[in-house]
């Protein structure tokens, strides 16, 4: 049972952790498909504000800030990851490339290219093309949800920060770096330019002298690299 002082402190919490909602939002906003609306992010994300509010321990560690970015961006990806838009034969497909990444950069030691990939899918390179169009639309925030994946059994919450879990982060961190050293030199660029410098495909196409669709198919493709790489390393 709250104070009313309490309730005056969660007031205030909340007016002043609303513009980071939407910061948040617009930020994650610009790299999803045109059909997910801003409101939507936003609505997921007070939703984590008031769950940050409602659990922060300041015993653990962590600033209040820090928590509550955390499970306002969390709360976000649990809403566009319980969409879950791409069609079965989509996925199967998808898991199909990164089965065929695996495979042929295991046995060339060196990263496929783009002919060698599709003729391993056995399809012609416009139609491996197009499928790497199709996959790229159901990538929600590729890197964060390649650090989200493979959460141990007994952490049961990512965003409470305790050793064990710092420890695992740092190692995911380590190892999806150097994935992206590993990429072809466009790819990597690519990658920079998307979740360090926030550009948005047709930004990026600009830069790369190439088509937003190309972008989408390059994206596409060193996502596949990456999740084959860690799938190995896991």
């Amino acid at each position: 049972m709250y104070t009313a002082r309490g309730k005056i402190e969660q007031a205030d919490l909340l007016d002043e952790y609303l513009p980071l909602v939407r910061r948040q939002a617009l930020s994650m906003q610009v790299r999803l498909p045109s059909s997910i609306e801003l409101d939507d992010l936003i609505q997921a994300g007070t939703v984590g504000l008031l769950e940050a509010m409602g659990r922060f321990d300041a015993t653990q560690g962590a600033s209040f800030a820090t928590f509550a970015s955390q499970r306002i961006r969390g709360a976000m990806l649990d809403e566009l990851r319980s969409r879950d838009w791409l069609p079965r034969s989509v996925r199967r497909n998808a898991r199909a490339v990164d089965e065929a990444v695996r495979r042929l950069e295991q046995t060339l030691g060196r990263p496929a290219e783009e002919t060698e990939i599709a003729a391993e899918l056995a399809m012609g390179l416009e139609e491996y093309r197009q499928l790497l169009n199709d996959t790229n639309s159901g990538h929600l925030l590729p890197f964060e949800a390649l650090m989200a994946e493979g959460v141990e059994p007994g952490i049961e919450d990512a965003s409470i920060d305790t050793p064990y879990r710092n420890l695992i982060d740092e190692e995911k961190r380590q190892q999806l770096a150097e994935g992206i050293e590993a990429l072809p030199e466009r790819e990597k660029l690519l990658m920079a330019l998307y979740y360090q410098e926030e550009l948005n495909l047709k930004e990026i196409g600009v830069v790369l002298g190439v088509t937003e669709s190309r972008v989408c198919q390059l994206h596409s493709q060193a996502v596949s690299r990456l999740r084959a790489r860690l799938t190995v390393e896991g």
